[in-house]
């Protein structure tokens, strides 16, 4: 019994690498349930990853969809953070390939629509799977798909790029893991992409994209061989689902489709014909989403869409002029904020972040950033730090999409205000080319990088610790878009920086020689 109401069975339903899921009953409403904990990697508690975990769990409760087993609770027993789920039945797409082989064309289609929905609500959330498979997709008896194993494999490193790889985990399952994941541990909407192709692949062909005798081998593939094409094992597969997942199995992020939706679009043309699955989907099964959604199918967007609107958690619009009176004896205008509220506001925001309710936390700052800005206008000093403050609450609080844009808007004036080498405007600046590169716009993320770089090392010396892990950045990211050439130069030139300013023993030297391996060709998957 957990926390006075939650019955679990007397043995976990699953166990992996990462986690462990039990099924039991909420007594108090007495409804199935299931309960996910957290296992720590080397068996001791790790706060670090607890904080990180709280964080996910409540960006994944705010991501409503009918794919996606609704979270009900989050708590800790003994010591180990959990979930508590919606109870999900049927049948994992994996046993359903194991038992039928390869599935008829329309029904592979469908559930890869299904899971390609769940991933367009998820990446606008700034969330990526990481462990999209067969596994980790049920098919329900009425046909419908919940995509399981959101918020857990995330959990390690998407704080930011600097501490990627650093732990020495790979995150993800080998035989579904995009290059990028594999080299440099790195993944964006177009890694879940791959893992979605790979996982179309499976259903199609009723075997996987690559097979080897150990997690090695397999990884090794991912990296360096092309796939077979799915016509040239199924002759009954149309041209144009089987160019699709050739797309998505590109071994470069940016050559694979745009984005999840843009799949979504292409599967549901092949996405009929859904004949009963006997013993798995049946089609006298009560599905309410079925009829919910005829009506809903038939609701057109106009025309042009209006510009997607977001919630005032989330915006800080400072569009005031600047004020002429000083902060400290100008009476706050109207709608405005004096110093002792703005003190009071930010002591609350705080304490929020610190229970990791960064996006109660944002609501109350992007609120005080419009007063504010109104009363003192958009560069006052005062402002800059909490549109800042602001901006790194989104950024903590894995709201990367928003975030991108506060940071760009706070590059452009404290670049005015404060100079270019102001350290707040190079944070800035870093945390901007961060989140591009955690929604996927590797190629703007590496040209931001690329500037900064040269303005650090101008401004702090080469052999800064900054500049020193900038460098390390830069070829990691560019590890993980695929330009392994570049990225065995920038990381051949940091080893030997690193080793000459520090030493041979210093801890960065083993990550960053483990990365020029990867990039060299060498020793892919060493970690696992």
């Amino acid at each position: 019994m957990i926390d006075r109401r939650y019955e679990l069975e007397s043995l976990p339903l699953a166990r992996g690498g990462m986690g462990e899921v039990w099924v039991g009953r909420d007594v108090k409403l007495d409804r199935e349930i299931a309960v996910k904990f957290v296992r720590f990697p080397d068996g001791r508690p790790d706060e670090e990853l607890v904080r990180r975990f709280i964080r996910e769990s409540r960006i994944t409760a705010r991501l409503v969809h009918p794919g996606v087993p609704a979270v009900y609770d989050a708590g800790t027993h003994d010591g180990r953070p959990y979930l508590v789920m919606q109870r999900v039945h049927g049948i994992s797409v994996a046993d359903l390939v194991a038992e039928q082989g390869a599935l008829p064309v329309g029904w592979a289609a469908a559930i890869a629509a299904q899971a390609a929905s769940v991933l367009a609500v998820a990446h606008r959330a700034s969330l990526v799977h990481r462990d999209l498979k067969p596994g980790n997709l049920m098919l329900e008896p009425d046909g419908t798909v919940k995509v399981l194993d959101f918020g857990l494999a995330v959990a390690l490193d998407r704080t930011d790029l600097s501490r990627i790889t650093v732990t020495g985990q790979h995150l993800g399952s080998p035989a579904y893991m995009a290059p990028e994941q594999v080299l440099a541990g790195i993944s964006a909407p177009a890694t879940d992409l791959y893992a979605l192709g790979a996982t179309l692949f499976e259903m199609l062909t009723g075997g996987r994209v690559f097979a080897g005798s150990s997690s090695y081998s397999v990884m090794h593939q991912q990296v360096e061989e092309v796939p077979v094409r799915v016509s040239a094992l199924r002759v009954d597969v149309p041209a144009d689902l089987d160019e699709l997942v050739a797309d998505l199995l590109r071994k470069v992020p940016e050559e694979r489709p745009a984005s999840a939706e843009a799949v979504y679009e292409a599967l549901t043309g092949w996405a009929d014909d859904l004949a009963a699955l006997p013993g798995f989907v049946d089609p006298a099964a009560d599905n309410t989403v079925r009829m919910y959604s005829r009506i809903t199918a038939r609701v057109h967007p106009p025309a042009t869409a209006p510009p997607a609107t977001t919630s005032p958690a989330t915006t800080s619009p400072v569009t005031a002029s600047p004020a002429t009176a000083s902060p400290a004896t100008a009476p706050p205008a109207d709608g405005g904020i004096d110093q002792a509220e703005l003190r009071q506001i930010r002591d609350e925001a705080r304490s929020l972040a610190r229970s990791s309710r960064h996006s109660q936390a944002a609501a109350i700052l992007a609120e005080a950033v419009d007063r504010a800005g109104r009363a003192l206008g958009a560069d006052n000093a005062d402002v800059l730090s909490l549109r800042l403050e602001l901006a790194e609450l989104m950024f903590e609080g894995g709201d990367f999409r928003r975030a991108v844009d506060e940071y760009a808007g706070l590059v452009t004036d404290l670049t005015r205000r404060d100079g270019r080498d102001s350290e707040r405007l190079l944070l800035a600046r870093l945390r901007e080319a961060t989140c591009r590169a955690l929604i996927g716009d590797t190629a703007r993320a590496l040209e931001q990088l690329g500037a900064l770089l040269a303005d650090e090392t101008r401004a702090f010396g080469a052999d800064d610790p900054r500049v020193l892990e900038l460098r390390r950045q830069i070829g990691l990211l560019q590890l993980g878009a695929g330009q392994r050439a570049a990225a065995a130069q920038t990381l051949a030139a940091l080893l030997a920086d690193l080793q000459r300013v520090w030493g041979p023993d210093h801890p960065l030297v083993p990550v960053v020689r483990e990365l020029l391996a990867g990039a060299d060709g060498a020793a892919v998957g060493s970690q696992t």
